[in-house]
């Protein structure tokens, strides 16, 4: 079992940044590839970002490439979204999430889901 608590959300102007954190009880962190999504109202989950279990591979939707930056830290139990150049259309409840391995993290299919913390980018 791993419960997963998200934190860092905000309101930020367009161009601004936010880091999301994302904390995961549970000793076999490092076994799962962990990934984010975000979802607003009336829309389905889109993937974010996703990074391997090791940290050496990580996946981006094109929609945020080059301005996301996904890592993890094994030995705290972690894994940041660093979000840049935000854009307003970037507004959504951003979820944490734990898979198996990155290519189910990228086709959506998590074990494990936090609760979401709310982003906001105004124009």
């Amino acid at each position: 079992q791993v419960q997963l608590v998200e934190a860092g959300g905000g309101l930020v102007q367009a161009g601004g940044s936010l880091r999301l954190s994302c904390a995961a009880s549970g000793r076999t962190f490092s076994s799962y590839a962990m990934g984010w999504f975000r979802q607003t109202l009336g829309k389905e989950r889109e993937f974010v970002a996703v990074v391997s279990g090791g940290g050496l591979s990580t996946v981006y939707a094109d929609s945020v490439k080059g301005r996301f930056t996904i890592s993890r830290d094994n030995a705290k139990n972690t894994v940041a979204l660093q979000m840049n150049s935000l854009k307003p259309e970037d507004t959504a409840i951003y979820y944490c999430a734990a898979g198996s391995a990155v290519r189910t993290i990228v086709a959506g299919a998590g074990d494990y889901w936090g609760q979401g913390t709310q982003v906001t980018v105004s124009s």
